[in-house]
């Protein structure tokens, strides 16, 4: 999917909402742990009442690697029904990966080859050749740059003896490795402060903005400093859409809380493209 696509899919949905599909058997309503396959029954309920409101779905990896072989499965089941249902929505792997090379060409072959993801999330500490890997024509490299965590504070905004943090670094620098075709990065929504700085380097990206809803980022502000002319931003909310309800009218509340995102974002479209 390029560029050009995604921006097709947000003038058409109005919406630029990614949903994180971060599934919990602690979290889903209950009687879904006495199906086959409660994370897929749960996820397929989630995406079916979400899909009109969103651009993008991003699984987190760690919640289908916590449940062991079930849980990869479900993974994978979700993935195949998102491709077969809803082809036009974008699919990240939220899996921070980031090894030496030869460890990362099996990351690649694992989620672009097999699974057929559009996107993954890929740690850049480790250097160019740790990400190389993963750049395949028509896919997409996410690079965590500057997260949303409190710990983000621990190395992401260190700065060197010029002002120039380290996080500011990472965007410069893997600008040399590939285009604004091929590379997006991960920037917390409560790091709206530094949108300004993060847009002098990577005017033309797209963004993954996590920490909208539970994580407390606000999406006007996310959206005033970071839009850019083909609105550039993904936003991802979780937790405020999937387990807005417990009950067994789970799915329904979800879908209207991502309709309530979906019109905040055709506002800010309006406003600020």
């Amino acid at each position: 999917m390029t560029k050009q696509d995604l921006f097709v899919q947000i003038k058409k949905k109005q919406s630029f909402l990614c949903v994180g599909l971060d599934t919990d058997l602690n979290k889903i309503p209950e009687y879904l742990l006495d199906t086959d396959d409660p994370i897929y029954e749960f996820n397929k309920a989630i995406i079916n009442a979400t899909a009109k409101y969103c651009i993008a779905y991003k699984p987190n990896l760690a919640f289908y690697e916590s449940a062991g072989l079930e849980g990869w499965l479900a993974f994978e089941k979700t993935v195949a029904y998102i491709k077969q249902r809803y082809p036009e929505i974008f699919l990240i792997a939220d899996a921070k990966r980031g090894d030496i090379g030869n460890t990362s060409e099996m990351y690649a072959r694992a989620f672009f080859d097999k699974l057929r993801m559009d996107a993954v999330t890929v740690a850049p500490y480790m250097g160019e050749d740790s990400v190389r890997p993963f750049l395949k024509k028509d896919k997409w490299v996410i690079l965590l740059a500057l997260t949303s965590n409190k710990g983000s504070e621990d190395f992401q905004l260190t700065e060197d003896a010029n002002g120039e943090a380290l996080f500011e670094k990472v965007l410069k620098t893997s600008q040399q490795w590939a285009s604004e075709e091929e590379i997006m990065y991960v920037i917390g929504a409560t790091q709206d402060k530094l949108f300004e700085r993060v847009r002098k380097i990577v005017p033309n990206h797209f963004l993954l903005v996590p920490g909208i809803g539970a994580q407390g980022g606000n999406l006007e502000a996310v959206c005033r400093v970071g839009m850019n002319k083909t609105c550039g931003l993904l936003v991802n909310s979780s937790r405020a859409i999937i387990y807005a309800d417990s009950s067994d009218d789970f799915a329904n509340t979800a879908a209207k809380e991502a309709e309530k995102i979906q019109l905040e974002m055709a506002n800010m479209l309006n406003k600020y493209l």
